[in-house]
């Protein structure tokens, strides 16, 4: 089920690059960001109340609160970027380029994390770096 759940989330991430570099024609990218941010709030919420799940709120640690809402600025701070990004370049630059999050969350996951960095990691970080490069450039 993940690996389905993975594949639909990278058709969608290509849906929201192409529908957003469309969209944000005229828009202030900052504004195109709130927007975008109010529509995913509004599902987010909705999908909570779907599924019956919103008791769980009362049960979330400190911990955990601290770290959604670290990862809540993040998200924010990547989509003005990636917004004012989309508005000034082209979207099959931007979104390589964006798409080097993937080596930089393995490197992250090894060092915070303690994840393991295999061969194949390494193989496939340089190699998706390589082709970044190689489609910008």
């Amino acid at each position: 089920m993940w690996l389905l759940l993975a594949i639909l989330s990278s058709i969608f991430a290509a849906l929201t690059s192409i529908l957003a570099k469309v969209g944000i024609n005229g828009v202030n990218s900052t504004l195109a960001t709130a927007i975008r941010t109010v529509v995913v709030l509004v599902m987010a919420w909705g999908m909570v109340f779907v599924t019956n799940t919103q008791s769980g709120i009362l049960e979330i640690s400190k911990k955990s609160w601290i770290f959604l809402i670290l990862s809540g600025i993040a998200t924010g701070a990547s989509w003005l970027c990636y917004f004012k990004a989309l508005q000034l370049g082209d979207a099959s630059k931007v979104v390589p380029i964006d798409k080097l999050s993937i080596v930089i969350t393995l490197i992250l996951a090894f060092v915070f994390l303690h994840e393991q960095f295999t061969v194949k990691s390494i193989i496939g970080s340089i190699l998706i770096t390589a082709g970044t490069l190689f489609m910008v450039l």
